[in-house]
């Protein structure tokens, strides 16, 4: 460890502040990076090339581990640390690894959760670092979304203000297509090597994108949880100020541009897939792309750099990927291809361990669905987070509140309520053995857990078909309270397993969200509500029914309800829409009544948060 464990455990913040840290060029260089193959971005983190990948491709790939969790209560069950700590725990017991987590959202630090570099001594470090600001690719993937946005919305006005002639003068002042508008004279059949050879009919067509704005799915976004903003009105006041429309704003981490930016696998990649970012459609229902707006190649200038992984580190020392941060309740909630693909084989011979968002009905499927897709890597295990907490709350136990004292049923032995809430477990652990992987369960102990409680877990732990079930306490000490349930990883790493997808690609759009609907959530069926039916055959009509779903659901119950806990039986699920995010590779149902911006509670984190004036150290961070 980089820093002495004491007890009581001090704050998280405290912990990492005290910590010894390694200069990231030592942890480079025992990668086998230079310093050509990094930028630095102080003395203790850097980005690392891909260009790097070409000349590690040859070498055996490390075992992978997915940690993942059963259904979380609001306040979460620790699967950051947990993840971490599997990583101190391997290191612990003398093995190489690697750690890959997302970056964190500036919504959730300021909000309910606050920080998500893990906690106690179980942390990737400098935490302030990891959760303010980072290298900047947040805002990096906002830039580029709000400039497709702009992109959008002057091309409206333009069309409406120009005349065929004028408009062509202005997209091509010299008489001459720019690079981008090759591809576009592709999609529309037109053969012509100067914009004055096209007729007129094919010059409309050409530079008339003709959007409907009724049709345009894209939203800007900022990373702030801000409610007011999910529905406005622009292009108030004259007309010089655009034309007025509804429409709203994400949270940027939920953006197609974030998932584009977790899933490609190199800057080529990077372009093709902002250049298929569709908007909306035009008024005959024809797709109309980022490439069609010839905004494409902006947008991958801006994030050329973000595309690049941050390296980190453990308070163990270990080296540590923090990169893209997509919500796994409305986004595929996973860490970046690039990321687990420089890993796997940077640390050749050890452990990957990376984490996917909420239980295992969100991001673990997620993962599998359509990152394992993307980047042809399979895991060799899944680790399955719970904590007592959690189970009881399962059980039926008292309403949990972020920022209330939690009830004292929580904090007490209550076995009876325990075993009511294991079918909650037993659930997660049955959707993770569909893939054929065997699975680890990690038992995120608190200090008023009980060994009967614990007793109890393992043993429907092992009974729904899990390796076992194993105490993590790295939080109260660190990389040491990972070593039991660091070995058992690497026993199950070694056991053979099946891989097999949820579902072919080959299938209707509705035969896919069925099986998820039913085979993950366990409902009996799905509902789709008519703007959903029309988008149903929308998109198949265009060609994107060959794509994996991206389901958008509420992360805090197996089923579109969040009130639902356990295992929720006798409901179909309800599908309001379906979007298309074919830059990204996937569709994405909206069930339930799912936010893709969150809001503030009445007592946000940042009220916590300050600036301590005499040393210049971040206070309150947790």
């Amino acid at each position: 460890m980089i820093v002495d464990i004491k007890s009581p455990v001090p704050s998280d913040i405290e912990i990492a502040q005290a910590a010894n840290l390694r200069p990231i060029r030592e942890i480079a260089a025992e990668l086998g990076l230079s310093e050509d193959d990094i930028d630095l971005y102080g003395k203790y983190k850097a980005k690392v090339h891909l260009d790097v990948l070409e000349r590690i491709k040859d070498r055996p790939n490390a075992k992978y581990v997915d940690v993942t969790a059963i259904t979380p209560t609001p306040l979460g069950e620790g699967k950051t640390v947990t993840t971490i700590g599997v990583s101190q725990g391997l290191h612990y017991i003398g093995k190489k690894v690697f750690t890959c987590i997302r970056q964190p959202s500036q919504g959730p630090t300021f909000g309910i959760k606050g920080g998500a570099a893990g906690g106690g001594y179980s942390q990737i470090v400098p935490m302030e670092d990891f959760n303010l600001h980072l290298t900047g690719d947040i805002h990096a993937v906002g830039a580029a979304n709000n400039l497709l946005a702009a992109a959008v919305d002057a091309r409206i006005m333009h069309e409406n203000e120009l005349s065929d002639e004028k408009l062509a003068k202005a997209l091509c002042p010299d008489d001459r297509f720019a690079p981008w508008m090759y591809a576009r004279l592709k999609k529309l059949g037109i053969s012509a090597s100067k914009p004055s050879e096209l007729s007129a009919e094919d010059r409309r067509r050409f530079f008339r994108l003709d959007i409907d704005p009724y049709s345009i799915t894209l939203n800007r976004v900022i990373d702030v949880n801000d409610r007011a903003i999910r529905n406005v009105i622009i292009g108030l006041g004259t007309k010089d100020d655009g034309r007025p429309r509804q429409t709203g704003f994400d949270i940027t981490v939920a953006s197609e541009v974030m998932a584009i930016l977790a899933l490609a696998s190199s800057l080529k990649d990077l372009r093709e897939r902002i250049g298929r970012m569709v908007i909306g459609t035009d008024r005959n229902k024809n797709p109309v792309t980022a490439e069609d707006l010839g905004v494409a190649g902006a947008m991958t200038v801006l994030l050329k750099d973000a595309l690049m992984p941050n390296l980190m580190q453990t308070l163990a020392g270990t080296p540590a990927f923090v990169h893209a941060g997509p919500f796994a309740n409305i986004a595929h909630g996973n860490s970046s291809v690039v990321a687990d693909m420089l890993a796997i084989k940077l640390i050749s011979g050890g452990y990957l361990v990376t984490e996917s968002g909420f239980g295992a009905d969100c991001g673990m499927e997620k993962f599998f669905d359509i990152k394992c897709r993307t980047s042809g890597l399979i895991p060799n295990c899944v680790v399955m987070v719970c904590s007592i907490r959690a189970l009881k709350m399962h059980g039926g136990g008292p309403k949990v509140v972020p920022g209330i004292p939690l009830n004292p049923a929580y904090k007490q032995e209550n076995l009876e309520l325990l075993e009511k809430g294991l079918c909650n477990l037993e659930a997660n652990i049955k959707i993770a053995l569909r893939f054929g992987i065997p699975v680890v369960v990690a038992i995120n102990r608190f200090v008023t857990d009980t060994d009967a409680e614990i007793a109890i877990v393992k043993k429907a732990a092992e009974a729904a078909g899990a390796e076992g079930a194993f105490v993590s306490e790295v939080w109260a000490k660190g990389e040491a309270g990972g070593a039991e349930l660091a070995e058992a990883v690497v026993a199950a790493c070694e056991k053979p397993s099946k891989f097999q997808f949820l579902y072919p690609l080959d299938l209707p759009i509705r035969d896919k969200i069925e099986i998820i609907a039913t085979q993950i959530y366990g409902a009996d069926g799905v509902d789709f509500e008519p703007a959903a039916q029309a988008k149903l055959k929308l998109y198949t009509d265009l060609g994107y029914d060959k794509l994996p779903i991206n389901m958008a659901k509420t992360h805090l119950s197996l089923s579109h309800d969040p009130t639902w806990k356990g295992v929720p039986k006798n409901y179909r699920l309800p599908v309001r829409d379906i979007r298309a995010s074919v830059g990204a590779g996937f569709l994405y149902p909206l069930c339930g009544t799912m936010r893709t911006m969150p809001g503030l509670p009445s007592r946000p984190v940042f009220m916590d948060i300050d600036i301590d004036l005499e040393t210049g150290k971040v206070v309150g961070l947790s």
